[in-house]
């Protein structure tokens, strides 16, 4: 399409999570409570970690680097969502919603690889016990760490980059509560099929390779657990691996409802309930699925408040 035989949006009206004034300002008031518990929650863990030398191990090397993550994901979101809860039509500029678009991929997709990390992490912590220093080294986490981060900015670039050379002229009302990728690709008056082609495959490379990684780490784990004969040893390595479970249920289930299925036959509208828990929800609750059920983050938080109660 030629860009001199029309104009395109200069800027985004996001519709909302609601259009329900009555529900607006216990809404504000809800997700401002959850991104509040969201930003102490996470910033505690990494704070937690870095004070507390007992938890100066890959495990919590990875804990930490999944709670800044969550800590930026929810930041990238939510406070547009709140300033949407308060005013009469949230506006975003076509270099903001772009700029948010980018970062929030970013900070998606490294989560999803973030959690495989911490699942081969615990594979090797499991299965290969004696070789876990050696395997899990210092530089290991470092660079699965950068990887992480790599994978999230290539795919990030790559869909941002493709939508750029969209066209928007039919609408400029987004029907979602941030600029995400499927509520952008509806208002586009271009050809959109590169760039669902591109969802589709990038979303199955973060989202199933992954999930696969993580699947089959945990088949081993599993095999591993039962070869244990003591009640007391499969309990404490089932435990140590709950946790991680449950996040990984949690944000892939939401995001795979979201990405895996092509526009035409996913509801934007239940796109924004699954957006909801993987964006806001989720890293509200990583913090507490890791820190209530672990007795070494108890236990050092504990240390910690007893040295401060001494010291003063």
């Amino acid at each position: 399409m030629d860009p001199g035989n029309h104009t395109t949006a200069t800027e985004f009206i996001l519709a909302g999570l609601t259009n329900r004034p009555e529900l607006q300002l216990p809404l504000f008031l809800l997700f401002l409570g959850i991104y509040v518990v969201t930003v102490v929650g996470n910033l505690g863990m990494i704070t937690l970690i870095g004070l507390s030398s007992p938890l100066h191990t890959p495990m919590y090397y990875f804990l930490s680097s999944l709670s800044f993550i969550d800590l930026c994901h929810s930041t990238v979101v939510t406070p547009t969502m709140l300033v949407n809860f308060m005013s009469e039509k949230s506006i975003m500029s076509y270099p903001e919603c772009m700029a948010q678009l980018y970062f929030f991929l970013i900070f998606a997709i490294a989560e999803c690889h973030m959690l495989a990390a911490m699942a081969y992490d615990r594979y090797v912590a499991i299965c290969r016990p004696l070789l876990y220093n050696v395997i899990m080294s210092y530089p290991v986490c470092f660079w699965l760490t950068v990887g992480v981060y790599v994978l999230g900015l290539i795919g990030s670039t790559i869909h941002t980059g493709f939508m750029l050379r969209l066209f928007f002229c039919k609408t400029n009302v987004v029907n979602h509560f941030f600029c995400d990728l499927f509520p952008l690709l509806e208002l586009s008056s271009s050809s959109i099929y590169i760039n669902e082609l591109l969802v589709l495959c990038l979303s199955a490379f973060n989202l199933l390779i992954p999930a696969l990684t993580i699947l089959v780490s945990y088949i081993f784990i599993v095999v591993s657990i039962l070869r244990i004969h003591s009640t007391e040893g499969r309990s404490k390595a089932f435990s140590t691996c709950s946790s991680h479970i449950s996040a990984v249920a949690i944000f892939f289930g939401s995001a795979a409802f979201m990405y895996l299925q092509p526009s035409s036959v996913s509801s934007l509208d239940q796109g924004k309930v699954s957006s909801v828990f993987y964006t806001v929800v989720v890293p509200m609750l990583n913090p507490f699925i890791y820190s209530l059920r672990n007795k070494d983050v108890k236990s050092a938080m504990k240390k910690i408040l007893d040295s401060r109660a001494c010291s003063s």
